[in-house]
């Protein structure tokens, strides 16, 4: 979370700088770890807007850095003279992703995270505090850009998150929304 701080610290992060104390004070008061992350995320959601989240989280998403990195960059060299809708399907193929092009200039995006992470915690019982489900997912749509853009070699910006799915299970994947930029 210091990270994302730092995100919010920056003058074009569009965050006001009234609200930052509140931040940097749960950055003081909670060791790094789950509960930081939960009371963090929890007062994003109450002190922050959607767009201003999925700017942020553009910027500083889940899943960075996991190794993946020159698998993804050597796959963007490769296909670079495919075109997008080529490019998309060998993508979903190569990395078992489901992902459409849509015809507004969209990409839909339908995943579920492999360590299901609220899943397994409530299943063990876990005593740590849970991020708010909401900001969860939208720093897995931040991962989820991050790996699209790398992959693609375009820009996206996130446009929605659907968790309806999760409603009926909360197992069913969630689908995510990018603006082709």
């Amino acid at each position: 979370m210091k990270t994302m701080l730092k995100a919010m610290q920056k003058k074009n992060s569009g965050i006001p700088e009234g609200i930052l104390p509140l931040f940097e004070n749960i950055l003081q008061q909670y060791d790094a770890g789950h509960e930081c992350d939960s009371e963090f995320s929890k007062a994003m959601e109450k002190h922050l807007t959607k767009e201003q989240r999925f700017r942020l989280f553009e910027q500083n998403g889940g899943c960075k850095g996991t190794g993946r990195d020159k698998e993804r960059k050597a796959f963007a060299l490769e296909h670079s003279h495919m075109t997008l809708d080529e490019r998309l399907a060998l993508f979903a193929k190569t990395f078992d992703r489901q992902v459409v092009l849509n015809n507004d200039q969209t990409i839909s995006v339908t995943f579920t995270c492999a360590h299901r992470y609220f899943n397994v915690a409530r299943k063990k019982g876990e005593s740590f505090p849970l991020p708010p489900i909401e900001s969860y997912f939208e720093r897995c749509a931040g991962g989820r850009l991050y790996e699209l853009q790398k992959v693609l070699g375009i820009k996206l910006k996130i446009k929605s998150i659907d968790l309806s799915s999760l409603d009926e299970n909360f197992d069913n994947p969630i689908v995510y929304l990018f603006e082709i930029l």
